[in-house]
């Protein structure tokens, strides 16, 4: 990449959503690990890792029980999206030697929270699409934090899966030097032109948290990365690194604009036959801001871990 394009790609982007948050923000390399606080007993741990573009509230509503362990990622370069809490560094961080913005550093990050963080026995990762891969990536590093791990794969960039064709007609074009000015023209223009198309029917939690899409990174050099280490992970990771994942549950959209819906669900299906694949009626990539109804419930945990 050009120097001259890495300085445009460089230049900081502003925070631009951000919720209360109760609990406590731990600062893990270039991302961070948010632990909310929950009133019940822990009966649960949920383990969240949210996609491109997106942040830790994606996770927020779908599990609010209070007696749920919820553990959020900060993906690295991301602004973390609370208010009113300072992060701090905790004494069990440790440094990691991949390229930041990539599948394979968050999956440290991941791999250390997981290390050190849940306090239940029925612990739970959700992934959202490019969190789909960056959970996938920590079982193949540590597949010893997750065998007794049940794993949610939401709408996820899966191995020998792609892009959707929409997608990569609008990416083929638009060179390094072009990404802040394309960036700036997105957010320009109102959602409405663009949101239908890729993010299906809107509600009022997709609206909040989808329209600040592109704010959502620390700096446009993070969104290149992000695009291309997904393109290249899907291409070069064999079907084989499902080999650790014990059980869950893929979640498949109706209608998906974002990823092949087709390719993904021939990649899900090389899976173990503890994985479940579950065809949903959501009509976007975002199933879960669709309809919580889509969120397996705890009781089927279990009931497959056992079976």
């Amino acid at each position: 990449m050009k120097a001259s394009h890495v300085r445009k790609l460089i230049k900081p982007i502003e925070s631009a959503y951000s919720e209360m948050f109760s609990g406590r923000v731990y600062r893990v390399g270039h991302g961070a690990v948010s632990v909310r606080n929950h009133s019940g007993k822990g009966e649960q741990t949920v383990v969240g890792v949210h996609g491109f573009l997106e942040n830790h509230c994606y996770f927020t509503q779908a599990y609010e029980a209070p007696t749920t362990e919820l553990i959020l990622l900060t993906c690295s370069n991301y602004h973390i999206p609370v208010n009113g809490v300072t992060p701090e560094t905790p004494d069990w961080e440790v440094p990691i030697k991949h390229l930041a913005g990539t599948i394979e550093y968050d999956a440290c990050i991941l791999g250390q929270a997981m290390a050190n963080l849940p306090t239940t026995a029925n612990v739970r990762v959700h992934g959202h699409s490019r969190g789909g891969a960056v959970i996938l990536e920590a079982i193949k590093q540590w597949p010893e934090l997750f065998e007794d791990v049940e794993v949610v794969l939401e709408a996820p960039v899966l191995p020998q899966a792609r892009l959707h064709g929409l997608v990569t007609t609008l990416l083929e074009p638009v060179s390094h030097g072009m990404w802040p000015w394309l960036i700036r023209l997105i957010n320009s223009a109102p959602s409405s032109a663009y949101g239908q198309t890729f993010f299906g029917k809107m509600n009022p939690r997709k609206k909040q948290l989808l329209s600040k899409l592109f704010s959502a990174t620390r700096d446009h050099l993070t969104i290149v990365r992000n695009i291309e280490n997904i393109m290249d992970w899907m291409t070069r990771t064999d079907t084989s690194i499902y080999d650790n994942v014990r059980y869950g549950t893929f979640l498949i959209p109706a209608v998906d604009r974002i990823l092949d819906r087709n390719a993904m669900l021939a990649s899900a299906r090389k899976s173990p036959t503890t994985m479940r694949i579950v065809e949903t009626e959501a009509p976007s990539h975002f199933i879960t801001l669709d309809s919580k109804e889509w969120v397996p419930g705890f009781e089927t945990l279990s009931a497959t871990a056992e079976g």
